[in-house]
């Protein structure tokens, strides 16, 4: 005879993406906490001033990072019901919502982070845990499973309070997720169109080669150094390259 709380029990690989996401999420929460408190100590006019993204002032970079939050609950709230509800309206849309918000002050573009962070926290704590399993639709068309959400949004967070060029800077990203990023990004880049590089990270001992062929350039420093050039956050002009010639280009990373 089954055990109904069995019967009712996750299986073993949506426990296990429900463990995943419940990891990340608390990082997400520990990352918007240092998010919220750079944000707080903004003069008055300095949302108007540039960020570090061409284009966008520190006030385009807080309006996406609140738009984002919104939109991925759409996502979790997609994959609690089984439902495809898409992640924003059009693209239209969203570009609207980082121009409109971003001449707010300050004081209200940390309200709507905040708010918006505790929406976020709330749509995923409405998951049950086989729906972290469940697969959404990102803007671009693909899918994936709901369980890398938390993960997404960390991304969000921690590249784009870099870009905010308010004193946060890639030294300071956690540890976790600059070596996880580390070899994600070069997985990426891995077969890209670019000479051979070997990458290597000298405070985690790990390596990865990106672009193709057989590998003319090493390059090595601190794995956040290796994410901050991977990702465009830096140059790179302070990692050991043998020899010591010029770093390729990256290609985008789309």
């Amino acid at each position: 005879m089954t055990d109904p709380q069995s019967a009712a029990a996750p299986s073993a690989a949506a426990a296990s993406a429900a463990a995943r996401a419940a990891r990340h999420l608390a990082q997400v929460e520990e990352s918007t906490r240092h998010l919220l408190h750079t944000v707080a100590e903004l003069g008055p006019g300095a949302v108007a001033e540039p960020s570090a993204l061409p284009g966008w002032t520190r006030g385009h970079v807080l309006a996406h990072l609140a738009r984002n939050a919104d939109s991925l609950v759409n996502l979790l709230d997609g994959a609690r019901t089984g439902t495809d509800i898409p992640q924003y309206p059009s693209e239209e849309a969203r570009d609207l919502g980082i121009e409109e918000g971003a001449p707010r002050p300050a004081d209200v573009q940390l309200a709507d982070l905040s708010a918006t962070d505790g929406h976020f926290t709330a749509a995923a704590a409405r998951l049950p845990a086989d729906a972290w399993a469940a697969e959404v639709r990102h803007r671009h068309g693909y899918r994936f499973p709901a369980y890398e959400i938390p993960w997404r949004r960390l991304m969000e967070v921690e590249y784009h309070h870099v870009d905010l060029d308010a004193g946060y800077t890639p030294a300071h990203w956690p540890a976790e997720f600059a070596a996880a990023e580390f070899r994600r990004l070069a997985g990426k880049l891995s077969g890209a169109d670019l000479p051979a590089v070997e990458l290597f990270a000298d405070d985690t001992a790990e390596r990865a080669v990106i672009g193709t062929g057989t590998p003319a350039l090493t390059v090595e420093g601190p794995v956040r150094a290796l994410l901050a050039w991977l990702s465009g956050r830096a140059d790179g002009d302070g990692l050991r390259r043998t020899p010591d010639t010029a770093l390729p280009t990256l290609p985008p990373l789309g």
